[in-house]
């Protein structure tokens, strides 16, 4: 095939284009980014995990890749559909080329395809399986590999992605103690973390809430991740004991969803999801609007939230009016569908960190008060 690559959608729709990166095949959920820039975090984002990702905007790869610009331990996206996949970069701080680090990694990507035709035939289609080939153009072969990869809908990908062992970040000597259960978290949720003077313990998402509490934490953060969260039976009921910790918690994207399943809320699967870094929600609290990162393709059920009396809606997608931001009442637990530690992407969110120490701070207090009395 030379230079040239397949996209192959379920549905049966093809698209032609050149090969870019590693050569080879690749299958995952297809679906689309918005956001013009950050495409190296993107990349490492481990939400990303089992999905190609097709960036709207029209140039990939101009200001090189960085090692430093990481969301993870490497590549999660399974491949990459773009307009342009430039191996020129003019940043001086680059350490590479965007196609040098996809051949390190083996990711496949096809780019000088109609970018917009595929993202307007996914929004109306929905989210659906893909194959991207450069190794073969046999459509009815890659039509009946594509047969094989299962639906995201009802996949548990978290432990594809989360550590295997605990581990330490930040500085031990920090003011304040933060249990984190990892579910693919990003980097970044640890850096804001770390400079919030918190010293974290990363547990795995098989943990139990005995091995996270004899560390004793001061609060907990609950990670985002990949994958559908109603069939992890087990995190949501060690959420559930979490909660009854009466620690305070704070949970993003996955994380979200999980301590929402743990109220007995319910979560389905969106149409086309919401990705980009410039997505509109409303704070309802304070009625300021915010614009967030985002990358999720499953959301908390609205009635649910409504209808629960336990549990409050705290902010709300502008463009079509979903579950953005829960918390519960009488507990010093929330949490938000989008990404506050927003990398990359605005910084309008960071506030939740800030507030999430505030509850450690008032909890930490509550205690000391209660041993006064004692």
């Amino acid at each position: 095939m030379e230079d040239k690559a397949i996209l192959l959608l379920e549905d049966g729709t093809v698209f032609y284009g050149k090969h870019a990166g590693y050569k080879g095949t690749t299958t995952g959920e297809i679906c689309f980014n918005t956001g013009m820039t950050g495409y190296q975090e993107i990349f490492t984002d481990p939400s990303y995990y089992g999905q190609i990702l097709v960036a709207t905007t029209s140039h990939v790869g101009n200001y090189g890749i960085t090692n430093e610009e990481v969301e993870s331990d490497g590549i999660k996206i399974a491949g990459l559909v773009c307009k342009k996949f430039s191996d020129m970069f003019s940043r001086a701080r680059a350490d590479k080329s965007i196609d040098t680090y996809f051949k390190e990694n083996k990711i496949v990507a096809i780019s000088d395809v109609d970018t917009r035709a595929i993202v307007r035939h996914i929004r109306n289609k929905g989210a659906m399986n893909a194959i991207i080939s450069s190794e073969t153009d046999n459509i009815e072969a890659l039509k009946q590999q594509l047969t094989k990869v299962p639906s995201m809908e009802g996949l548990e990908l978290s432990s594809k992605v989360c550590t295997k062992k605990s581990y330490f970040f930040g500085n031990e000597n920090a003011k304040y103690k933060v249990a984190v259960l990892d579910l693919g978290v990003k980097k970044n949720i640890l850096r804001c973390l770390a400079e919030r003077d918190c010293y974290l313990k990363v547990f795995p998402m098989d943990a139990t809430l005995d091995e996270m509490m004899q560390w004793k934490p001061n609060g907990f953060m609950l990670s985002n991740g990949p994958g559908d969260p109603s069939v992890m039976k087990p995190q949501i009921e060690l959420v559930q004991q979490i909660v009854n910790s009466n620690l305070p918690v704070f949970g993003i994207c996955l994380g979200h969803q999980i301590l929402a399943l743990s109220a007995g809320l319910s979560t389905s699967k969106m149409h086309n999801g919401h990705r980009g870094c410039n997505h509109p929600v409303l704070n309802l609290e304070t009625g300021k609007g915010e614009i967030t990162s985002q990358n999720h393709g499953f959301v908390v059920n609205f009635d649910d939230v409504q209808n629960n009396t336990e549990v409050e809606l705290t902010h709300k997608h502008l463009n079509d009016n979903t579950v953005a931001g829960i918390k519960f009442k009488n507990k010093n637990v929330f949490s938000v569908q989008y990404h506050p530690e927003s990398s990359p992407g605005p910084h309008d969110s960071r506030y939740l960190f800030d507030n999430f120490i505030a509850n450690i701070v008032n909890s930490m207090q509550d205690v000391g008060r209660k041993m006064n009395v004692l």
